[in-house]
């Protein structure tokens, strides 16, 4: 698909979505949010772990929010493999700060199935962390069982396909202050 056809697809994405929250709500959730992780972790000096890609969105708004001392690193992990199955994850960045004995706080866009989220929770505690809370922006409600629960949570979508606020739709749209739904008719 060449680049116009992309740009024209990908915004047809946009004007057909379903808007689910407008940005004057993300914001407010973001900030309750901050306040929540304020209460508890703020006297902690946590480390902070983002999940690269998704979270990007997520942090870098967060951050600014949490007036209190910690320590910032990444984690990227990738999930490969027969999704049906659960898949198998790949490391393409550990934590290069130690998260030894250290309170440790991961971040990401959004807990859909809850594997990835589990594992990089696992893999830290297997590091050696004192604790380890996991914060979403956003929890897709699935009729399912989930290995993992966010201890922080902004929002909470259906189960459907969403965009904006870190996630992308195509590849786009990760950029937008508000969270979309796909519209299920296209």
């Amino acid at each position: 698909m060449d680049i116009d056809t992309k740009r024209l697809h990908t915004q047809s994405l946009l004007e057909h979505a379903d808007l689910l929250f407008d940005e004057e709500t993300c914001r407010r959730e973001l900030l309750r949010l901050a306040d929540e992780i304020t209460a508890d972790l703020g006297n902690k000096y946590p480390l902070l772990l983002p999940v690269m890609g998704g979270a990007v969105v997520f942090t870098g708004q967060l951050l600014p929010l949490l007036r209190f001392p910690l320590d910032f690193d990444y984690v990227h992990v990738s999930r490969y493999g027969d999704k049906l199955k659960g898949g198998d994850f790949h490391w393409l960045r550990e934590p290069q700060e130690s998260v030894a004995g250290r309170h440790v706080l991961i971040l990401d866009d959004i807990l859909d199935e809850g594997h990835t989220m589990a594992a990089i929770k696992e893999q830290v505690l297997g590091l050696g962390a004192a604790s380890c809370a996991t914060a979403v922006f956003a929890n897709k409600l699935i009729n399912k069982d989930k290995p993992i629960t966010a201890d922080y949570v902004g929002i909470n979508v259906p189960d459907r396909y969403v965009f904006g606020y870190g996630m992308d739709a195509a590849g786009a749209w990760r950029n937008l202050g508000a969270v979309y739904a796909m519209n299920e008719t296209s």
